[in-house]
């Protein structure tokens, strides 16, 4: 039988009649980066056809990284459809150093900024892995009518408004989260919408699956070795722990997601606060995570309680199923604190 199909638009419109004081700013916000994502998706399936679109474009972004020419379309993409919206006041990319302010009267007006990881994983393009595009919405704290400043950006994790990602793979999937709860969406090509996949997601409470660079592990501390090592002696359900590491966050959180799991990004002896971006990476795959049920931490506290110095600021992310990371815990010996969403508000 033929079910009835629900886009993202028709979605953010029945999300907004259970509202009716709501200005729509949100839903018109989250419609505008489906879009940007579908152009996006176009290029990414077109990766083994123009190589004009293929590796890196010899410069060195804020991040120390080599900058691939697809970041850069994914970035151009985002911003120009933010900037030609209503509802964005300005934007923060991990691949700029710093935030771009739409300084216009509409846009002064609106109540959002926007975060983002335009390419996730970016350079597994070459080699036809998935990659994604991560996001989160604040509100501004500045006042409406005004620019909006570096303040509106430097807002800890338990001022998200919503939270996302769309995950480029066999199918493009944009994965949504508010205090509602998360949902996602498949990119139906013959109709070039995003239509509604998995409504009310929520993360396994336990898995059997453990993602995380193995290659850095003479560099982890004495506590994280021994929860590797307890990982690869567990079982769950008659069967052992499994590794699995994409190098891709997107793809890692999503797996996890979907079938349970728990991804870790200590920081080393070398790099003590990780790889991670907090504002870009970090904040908002934890507030999916925990809008799911699951926790995240950096070790010693919420990834949502931090209150963030810098906007390129770094931090370890341990981040799953539930179950998982109260194991994890007992081997970090009671220096971190899971972190309850509902006592932030």
């Amino acid at each position: 039988m033929m079910r009835k199909l629900m886009t993202l638009e028709e979605f953010t419109i029945q999300e907004l009649r259970a509202f009716p004081k709501a200005t729509g700013q949100l839903s018109g916000l989250v419609r505008d980066i489906g879009l940007a994502a579908k152009r996006i998706n176009v290029e990414v399936n077109k990766a083994g056809l123009m190589d004009a679109i293929l590796g890196a474009t010899g410069y060195i972004n804020v991040q120390g990284e080599e900058v691939q020419k697809l970041d850069v379309f994914a970035d151009n993409q985002l911003v120009s459809v933010l900037r030609n919206g209503l509802f964005c006041a300005g934007i923060a990319s991990e691949e700029n150093d710093d935030i771009l302010v739409f300084d216009d009267e509409v846009s002064n007006n609106a109540k959002y900024v926007v975060l983002m990881d335009p390419l996730d994983g970016s350079s597994n393009i070459d080699v036809n892995m998935p990659v994604g595009t991560i996001f989160s919405v604040y509100r501004r704290v500045t006042p409406l009518g005004t620019p909006c400043t570096k303040e509106d950006f430097l807002q800890p994790g338990t001022r998200i408004v919503a939270a996302g990602y769309i995950i480029y793979g066999p199918s493009t999937i944009m994965v949504y989260a508010t205090r509602r709860g998360v949902n996602a969406f498949t990119l139906d090509p013959s109709i070039g919408e995003f239509c509604l996949c998995y409504s009310n997601m929520k993360c396994p409470e336990r898995g059997d699956i453990y993602s995380l660079n193995y290659g850095n592990y003479g560099g982890y501390n004495d506590q994280i070795k021994k929860y590797i090592d307890f990982c690869e002696r567990k079982k769950q359900n008659g069967k052992c722990y499994t590794q699995r590491y994409v190098g891709s966050l997107v793809a890692d959180i999503h797996r996890n997601l979907i079938k349970g799991g728990i991804f870790l990004y200590p920081g080393t002896a070398e790099k003590p606060k990780g790889k991670l971006r907090l504002l870009y990476e970090c904040n908002p795959m934890a507030f999916i995570i925990e809008m799911a049920g699951g926790h995240a931490t950096n070790g010693k506290q919420s990834i949502l309680s931090i209150i963030p110095d810098t906007l390129h600021e770094r931090s370890p992310l341990f981040i799953g199923s539930s179950g998982m990371m109260q194991e994890l815990h007992q081997y970090i010996k009671g220096t971190a604190i899971l972190y309850n969403m509902s006592n932030a508000y």
